[in-house]
């Protein structure tokens, strides 16, 4: 890539169809281990207009509410009756109980080193953990700033500045990069959908975003729009009712939104939907906190960490360091320091994060939270592999 470039990442808001299945997902997710933290679920889902489908593969002791966990979470995102009924829609399911054949209690908390060997992946996968030095977060700026406008857009104090707005909106941000260090926000596009009855004209409707969202989320960052700065505003036209009606949805199609905007590697693999012991999920939060570790302790300007997993095999069998020329040590250095203070180990990492336990000690809801807004660099949310602790061992 050169040096002098502009780059661009999307976010989407809660009311768009496929964060709305991400989210239905994983609250299926958190609705289970809160119940039983030895449970194995994987739960996917595709929505239409008027119609939500489910697919669930569980192991578990807990009880079995899916279909009003949905609707739940439907209910909350606020489309209205006539755009998405949570309580009339259709919901189609297929289950599977796995619970005689693959129920297998595992206290991770009491394996000796011994024991955390035998537990092993049941995936074969390669994840990509990613942290520079762009935000305070340690994240890329354009993901950065475009999570920060979809998190301005789903604002409840915003519903009554613009009642018109409904809650489907994506949201793309340019921003231009000079010698490799971020100079300037290039552009900032906004796609909103509204209500047939209420909805403004385009010049208002421009102004209104603007004003009330683009300007104030654009003050708090650490680049600024200028007069060349290009806005878009629904440039195809209004966006009547949006949400299921208008486009269906489908879990894990937003990967690159749940990670890095595209700026960095990620395995392509589905985040939501699934329990702590897939190691495609839970590999990819050990790369991210190996990652923003290094960077935090002053190890690179930017790290990516790789993690190829084999089904068997209890911790990666491969594990590499790329920090693209601003390592202030030797990449392969920088990899030997994460093997010698991070256990790579899929029980390791589970333990060591507490991955099961998260959904009881948060009832309102843990990984359905991550599940918009980006699972990783999350400020506004206490997760554990954005912790910075191990930094000053690998200083």
């Amino acid at each position: 890539m050169s040096d002098d470039f502009i780059f661009t990442s999307e976010s989407v808001t809660t009311g768009h169809p496929d964060k709305l299945c991400d989210q239905v997902s994983d609250a299926i997710v958190d609705h289970f281990l809160g119940q039983d933290p030895n449970a194995g679920i994987i739960a996917e889902c595709a929505m239409a207009s008027g119609v939500l489908f489910i697919s669930a593969h569980y192991a578990s002791k807990g009880g079995l509410a899916i279909p009003d966990v949905a609707r739940a979470v439907i209910r909350s995102v606020g489309y209205p009756r006539e755009v998405f009924d949570a309580d009339a829609c259709t919901i189609m399911t297929s289950f599977m109980d796995h619970t005689e054949r693959d129920y297998h209690p595992l206290d991770l908390d009491a394996l000796d080193d011994e024991g955390l060997g035998r537990v092993t992946a049941k995936d074969q996968v390669t994840v990509f953990g990613y942290a520079c030095d762009q935000t305070d977060s340690l994240m890329p700026l354009p993901i950065a700033i475009a999570h920060a406008l979809a998190r301005r857009l789903d604002d409840p104090a915003l519903e009554a500045d613009l009642p018109y707005l409904l809650p489907d909106a994506k949201v793309q941000v340019g921003v231009e990069y000079r010698n490799g260090r971020s100079l300037r926000i290039h552009s900032v596009a906004l796609e909103t959908s509204q209500r047939e009855d209420a909805g403004p004209g385009a010049d208002r409707l421009q102004s209104d975003l603007i004003h009330g969202v683009i300007t104030p989320v654009l003050a708090e960052q650490p680049v600024a729009p200028d007069g060349d700065t290009h806005y878009f505003i629904n440039p195809e036209g209004p966006v009547i009712g949006g949400g299921p009606a208008v486009h269906s949805g489908l879990t894990g199609r937003k990967t690159g939104i749940d990670t890095y905007g595209e700026y960095a590697r990620h395995s392509g693999a589905a985040l939501s939907g699934k329990d702590p012991m897939r190691i495609d999920r839970v590999g990819a939060y050990a790369a991210r906190y190996a990652a923003k570790n290094a960077v935090a302790a002053g190890l690179a300007g930017e790290c990516e960490v790789q993690l190829s997993y084999s089904i068997g095999s209890a911790g990666p069998v491969s594990l590499r360091v790329r920090t693209f020329g601003t390592g202030r040590i030797d990449d392969a250095e920088i990899a030997q320091r994460l093997q010698q203070h991070f256990d790579f180990r899929i029980g390791a990492i589970v333990r060591d994060l507490r991955l099961r336990h998260l959904p009881a000690e948060h009832p309102e809801g843990f990984y359905r939270r991550l599940a918009a807004y980006g699972h990783m660099g999350r400020a506004d949310l206490d997760v554990p592999w954005e912790r910075t602790d191990r930094a000053p061992a690998l200083g």
